[in-house]
């Protein structure tokens, strides 16, 4: 009898203390914040200054080696990154 009403008392208390701790209006709608206007053409001028001048690719000054650099460094790191973690988990195999 005392252990049960010990329970009680305790899960009384423990009610009483999430009740406490927990708010009991809740917000569940969806919001956000509101939406900001951009003036002018569709930009900002100070942040995008180069904006409307960035992917002009045929007017980049040596572009043909630039772009070559630009695959080859893509392909080798394609390359060169799955043949090392191959080499690094066989070798940690092998120790192991």
């Amino acid at each position: 009898m005392a252990l049960n009403n010990g329970l009680r008392s305790c899960a009384s208390k423990l009610i009483a203390y999430t009740e406490s701790i927990f708010p009991m209006s809740v917000n569940r709608g969806i919001h956000s914040t509101g939406v900001t206007r951009m003036g002018g053409h569709g930009h900002d001028e100070p942040f995008y200054l180069h904006a409307k001048h960035m992917y002009n690719l045929d007017r980049m000054s040596n572009q043909k080696l630039k772009m070559t650099l630009g695959v080859w460094s893509a392909v080798a790191i394609g390359v060169i990154v799955p043949v090392y973690a191959v080499v690094f988990q066989q070798k940690k195999t092998t120790s192991g």
